[in-house]
């Protein structure tokens, strides 16, 4: 090999290394604002601010255009399914259950396409978190959807500010993947997906659960990707995340109780975000299981640092055994649903 082929050589491993650190770097700092931000604010669903923004740095290149206008779209929307479940149907079971059917294979559609699943995750949590909570608390919908989509906005603009400070080295063409799917395969995953995770929300619709609401948002947003031909291993896959996840999440807590200052909080979760950061972007094809596995830690951590009753230390381990029940859950549904022998389960790629 030539000085110039080694030269060429070496001057790319240094980029390929100056985007990896910057996007590490940008990640562990976008998780600790998020995560600051939310402690201290407290908004309605604030907890799932640094969902939000984890997401956008690890499916997102660089902001575009389309990043402000999947967000204004989902802000409307959001706000409408609100509006309507404040004064709309909730009450009865028969009127609303159909419609979050619809709204809920809308929302797996689009989220099967990578230009469009930051819209669809917002769409699914909408769907089923503000009607349930229509259900239960009924006027509260309206502050929870406004609390939701302020969460939305106050992530695009960490996402943005972040690139300000830390542009992104790669090509902007890789800021959105197309769709592997053909629009038949996307319909025919989405409504194996509805059919995994809506008889459990239909019950805890119709029995009115209480403290059902992370379960929901789990099994809904995780069904999507148990739709596929191998859906029984993605289900162990996602059994394992969580299980994981739950661990993690224990010490975390655990650490916490002992010192239980917003400052340690916040550099725990940066030391966490750092680590998951380093595995994410080194190695992108299990980019997913870390990722999934740093999604749960941030949704149970945040969600009893956020809460306001009285014996938490209780409430987080029903957390916790929340994720263990949405694994088992999705594991015995889509291993019903492969043995089964219905013609519309059938595809031309099976």
């Amino acid at each position: 090999m030539s000085d110039s082929e080694l030269a060429f050589k070496a001057i790319n491993a240094q980029f390929a290394e100056a985007i990896f650190t910057r996007r590490v770097l940008r990640f562990t700092l976008g998780i600790g604002i998020a995560v600051a931000i939310a402690a201290v604010f407290d908004w309605q669903l604030a907890f799932i601010l640094p969902v939000f923004v984890a997401k956008f740095l690890v499916d997102r290149v660089v902001p575009t255009v389309q990043t402000i206008y999947e967000l204004l779209i989902s802000m409307v929307v959001t706000i409408a399914i609100a509006w309507m479940v404040s004064f709309g149907p909730v009450q009865y079971p028969f009127v609303l259950l159909p419609l979050l059917a619809l709204m809920m294979l809308w929302a797996y559609y689009l989220f099967s396409d990578p230009k469009w699943n930051f819209f669809a995750t917002i769409l699914i949590v909408s769907t089923l978190v503000l009607p349930y909570l229509g259900v239960l608390h009924p006027g509260a919908a309206i502050f929870f959807g406004v609390g939701l989509s302020f969460s939305g906005v106050v992530a695009v603009i960490i996402f943005t500010l972040l690139h300000i400070l830390l542009p992104d080295l790669a090509p902007e063409k890789e800021t959105h993947s197309e769709s592997e799917l053909s629009n038949d395969e996307r319909l025919y995953e989405s409504v194996r997906a509805l059919i995994i995770s809506f008889p459990v929300i239909t019950f805890f619709f119709l029995f009115e659960v209480t403290g059902a609401l992370l379960t929901m948002i789990f099994i809904a947003i995780l069904s999507l990707q148990t739709a596929g031909t191998k859906s029984v291993k993605v289900s162990l896959f996602l059994l394992l995340t969580n299980g994981i996840g739950g661990v993690l999440a224990i010490i975390f807590y655990n650490m916490l109780v002992v010192v239980p200052e917003l400052a340690f909080y916040i550099g725990l979760t940066m030391i966490a975000a750092l680590f998951f950061a380093q595995k994410i972007y080194d190695d992108p094809a299990k980019a997913p299981i870390f990722a999934g596995i740093f999604s749960a830690l941030l949704v149970v951590v945040g969600s009893t640092a956020s809460s306001t009753d009285a014996d938490v230390a209780t409430n987080f381990y029903i957390r916790i055994a929340q994720l263990f029940i949405v694994g088992v859950y999705m594991v015995v549904a889509s291993f019903f649903l492969e043995t089964r022998n219905w013609k519309f389960l059938q595809t031309n790629h099976d």
